[in-house]
């Protein structure tokens, strides 16, 4: 299993990323709060805005402070790792 560290310690599980958004767009707050409602939610931005939305396959949500820019130069780093 390879772990993704998306900010702050906090590592998500490569393998059952499902896609990493910005939050900025009405329908991905939506996701949010809907998730939040459910408690699906995981908040790993420990008090900092908000720039990425990462979803899983269990529909989970989780909020991150790092950018979704950073996160997929981190997702190809481990890729290149898994491949030497």
């Amino acid at each position: 299993m390879r772990l993704i560290n998306i900010g702050f310690g906090n590592l998500v599980s490569l393998s059952k990323l499902i896609s990493v958004v910005a939050p900025d767009s009405a329908p991905v707050k939506r996701i949010v709060q809907e998730a939040k409602a459910d408690g699906r939610l995981i908040d790993a931005t420990c008090g900092r805005k908000c720039k990425a939305v990462l979803i899983t396959e269990s529909n989970h949500i989780v909020l991150s402070a790092i950018s979704c820019e950073a996160i997929q130069n981190r997702c190809e780093e481990k890729e290149e790792q898994h491949y030497e």
